[in-house]
């Protein structure tokens, strides 16, 4: 559903957008006439320079598209930093890696209560594609904790070689491009992107035999293209929604590079069967431009965030199969209190009543189910460790998945 009040793009935006369709309506070109859902979001988000990520547009805070939990509050950092502290007093040389640093918050406020805590990594490692958003990560570093500046050191890809490292990876695994089908009457369909002049346009196919493998995978019974039972809701109705098959291949490599480590992976999803609900017949897709929600994703290419929700069941089964213990698995919310939240907040220091009132609001978006701290749930994995690693002693929802 598109929101009815969309701020109009500049004249600089609209150039920008119009110059990322031409590159999209040339692969379209290239590869036939027909594009994958996924294909074009990896290139509306990712084609160097034109890209939503990579376009050097502003996405992050209020006046990007929109917040995230370390852009809301320090506390985020704050309380993340306990459990990154325990583990790097237990894991010799341990480094720290973080995937998508964004605007490059997260990375600075955890530095600066890492040190307050006498436990700062030798290297903190950014993975980080982007040129231009690399170069808003140093500022932000460099603004905020330039006496650890050193310690920082971007890549494009993971080490080759194993190490023993901490990988925190905050809203990664949402930004991957998704598949997207349609099921009904037993006939299963993939959604793609063709060039009908002078436009882009949404346009369903039959799915190939590899898409109908995946979707058949998931193990959900009205995802069944021949089900047994006539009454199914693939006959019912449509039922649409999207699959990510980018998450086994990327816990993969995470794995590969990890001698003996933990990886924190928070982000907005669900289990399986709420996931693939029979009553969430739309999906999670979901496009963003100046905090406004719509389904349009053909809408001004490469300048709105394009995203749907975690497969948390699949991130799971990719860990497993890759070599990790899913040690723990809750809300956004229960993982922070249980990192000592409250106590963080308690212990902070203000000077008014609307200072104290600001960093009580800023927990209750952090924390709450009606905020943030139910739709975002953490994952905790690890690899070589002889015990479960913190963050999910006060609700731990693994049997859920």
């Amino acid at each position: 559903m598109i929101s009815l009040e969309l701020p109009e793009p500049s004249k600089a935006e609209v150039a920008h957008s119009e110059q990322l369709c031409e590159h999209i309506k040339q692969s379209i070109q290239t590869a036939g006439g027909w594009l994958s859902f996924e294909q074009y979001m990896q290139l509306a988000l990712y084609t160097p320079g034109m890209g939503y990520y990579s376009g050097g547009l502003q996405k992050f805070g209020e006046q990007g598209d929109f917040i995230t939990s370390p852009e809301v509050s320090p506390l985020f950092a704050k309380s993340l930093a306990r459990p990154v502290a325990a583990l790097l007093a237990d894991i010799s040389g341990a480094k720290i890696i973080e995937f998508g640093a964004g605007s490059g918050r997260l990375a600075a406020d955890l530095l600066a209560e890492l040190a307050n805590l006498k436990q700062l990594p030798v290297d903190y490692y950014i993975v980080e594609l982007s040129a231009e958003l690399q170069h808003r990560q140093r500022e932000a570093l460099q603004q905020q904790v330039p006496e650890l500046l050193d310690r920082v050191k971007w890549l494009s890809h993971l080490p080759e070689n194993k190490i023993n490292a901490i990988v925190l990876a905050n809203e990664v695994l949402d930004a991957m491009p998704v598949k997207r089908f349609v099921l009904k009457n037993n006939r299963l369909q993939e959604l793609g992107v063709e060039n009908v002049q002078p436009q882009l346009q949404l346009s369903y196919r039959d799915a190939d035999e590899l898409l109908s493998t995946q979707i058949a995978s998931l193990g959900v019974k009205h995802l069944c293209i021949n089900p047994v039972d006539a009454e199914s809701a693939s006959e019912r109705y449509a039922y649409s929604s999207e699959i990510n098959v980018n998450i086994k291949p990327w816990i993969a490599s995470v794995a590969n590079c990890i001698k003996q480590g933990a990886v924190y992976l928070i982000d907005y999803g669900y289990p399986r069967q709420e996931y693939y609900s029979t009553e969430r017949v739309m999906g999670t897709f979901m496009g963003y431009y100046q905090h406004r929600a719509m389904d349009a994703p053909l809408w001004y290419p490469g300048l709105q965030d394009l995203t749907a929700f975690v497969d948390f069941t699949e991130v799971a089964e990719a860990a497993l199969e890759a070599g990790f213990d899913v040690d723990g698995y809750t809300s956004q919310g229960n993982f922070l209190l249980s990192c000592g939240l409250a106590d963080i907040v308690e212990q902070s220091a203000y000077t008014t009543e609307i200072e104290r009132l600001q960093i009580l609001q800023q927990m209750k978006t952090l924390s709450l189910p009606g905020e943030m701290g139910e739709r975002f749930k953490v994952m905790g994995l690890s690899k070589g460790l002889d015990k479960n690693i913190p963050g999910f002693e006060m609700r731990d929802l693994r049997y859920s998945l």
